[in-house]
């Protein structure tokens, strides 16, 4: 059996998501255990208290005790009852390595190297799960463009501000090509559609030739799928972007702050971070300046924070 895993941390990583836990508790076992994510690193992926994460863990570990879960190499034949937890696992470690969530690089090269290599083997081990395409061209659409992330002096320049020159062209025609063959599949999934809107992203020339409503229906189709409070976040920003003047950025924003009127994201940073940009847009720098505080507040990677701080100053110097 354990020849036919080509690879031993993949191997692992499914041993560990055993169907009988919930997938919350798979994916931050296996994280803990073989990711290499911290505890706090992967209370921040789950946007929760680093409390409430470690007293999950906690119970996880108890559950396998107490009902003598087998720490066992699953045969190939049951994969596809753990293939989501895999999944998961894959994509978190990739976005701690793009968006480093502390200390004072924006990028852990390591993780996304690694996660990109474990998501390809994943892909040949499973090739007729179109979602392993998917989240292998989601990955590589992102990392293509990790050099125009950072300038020289390791300040963040966001995608709006990129060099495009800089990003790989090779990583972008290959992950919209899987993109392609996945979605030829007729079978979308949240993997395939954020990999579709990092497409549309990477075949913009510049900026002005977003095509920002593609990408807003792709999130209202990706919150239809999984509604997270993130991805109805991601798509109030594209309808924002979308919508031309003023009347998309009040749209936007009216439906941001929607999602934050129950506070579940209240010390989410992003969140806080879309608010002040659209505000910014806006002209409205009173309710800007309050929302980038509320921002710095939660942020903890230290060239984020630098950028918001920047951001907020040269706003304030209008």
């Amino acid at each position: 059996m354990l020849s036919d895993y080509p690879d031993d941390r993949l191997r692992l990583i499914f041993t560990c998501c055993h169907p009988a836990l919930n997938r919350e508790a798979q994916v931050a076992l296996t994280l803990r255990t073989l990711g290499g994510l911290t505890t706090p690193e992967i209370a921040r992926a789950f946007l929760l208290p680093e409390p409430t994460l470690a007293q999950r863990l906690v119970r996880a570990q108890k559950k396998i005790r107490e009902a003598n879960i087998p720490y066992e190499v699953p045969p190939l034949s049951a994969l596809h009852e753990r293939l989501d937890g895999v999944q998961s696992v894959l994509y978190l470690i990739f976005n701690e390595g793009y968006v480093s969530t502390g200390g004072a690089s924006l990028v852990r090269a390591e993780l996304c190297s690694e996660a990109i290599r474990l998501a390809r083997i994943l892909a040949d081990l499973l090739p007729d799960e179109p979602e392993n395409l998917g989240l292998v061209a989601l990955m590589l659409l992102h990392d293509s463009r990790k050099l125009a992330r950072a300038s020289a002096g390791g300040d963040l320049i966001t995608l709006e501000d990129q060099d495009r020159s800089l990003w790989n062209r090779a990583q972008i025609e290959e992950g919209i090509a899987l993109v392609h063959r996945a979605l030829m599949r007729r079978s979308p999934g949240p993997y395939q559609l954020q990999a579709a809107i990092a497409a549309v992203h990477c075949e913009a020339a510049r900026p002005s030739e977003t095509d920002w409503p593609q990408i807003a229906s792709l999130y209202r189709e990706l919150a239809r799928i999984t509604p997270t409070p993130v991805v109805v976040l991601n798509h109030a920003v594209a309808v924002a972007m979308s919508g031309g003047a003023d009347g998309g950025l009040e749209k936007g924003l009216s439906m941001i702050d929607h999602l934050g009127s129950d506070g579940d994201l209240d010390e989410y940073y992003l969140f806080h971070a879309a608010r002040a940009d659209l505000l910014r847009r806006l002209n409205r720098y009173d309710e800007a300046r309050d929302a980038y505080d509320r921002a710095l507040a939660y942020v903890s990677n230290g060239v984020e924070r630098n950028y918001l701080q920047r951001r907020r100053i040269e706003m304030l110097r209008h």
